[in-house]
């Protein structure tokens, strides 16, 4: 899993979940456009 922090949520404030998401999200798309793949 590679984002492990959005697995259950340890944030008390709203703003703190919502930027995760963002970073993941926007770490998805960056893997997506430069086709890198995760190491097992």
């Amino acid at each position: 899993m590679m984002h492990r922090r959005l697995a259950r949520d340890y944030e008390t404030l709203t703003a703190s979940s919502e930027t995760m998401i963002h970073i993941a999200s926007i770490d998805n798309l960056a893997r997506r456009i430069t086709h890198e793949t995760t190491p097992t």
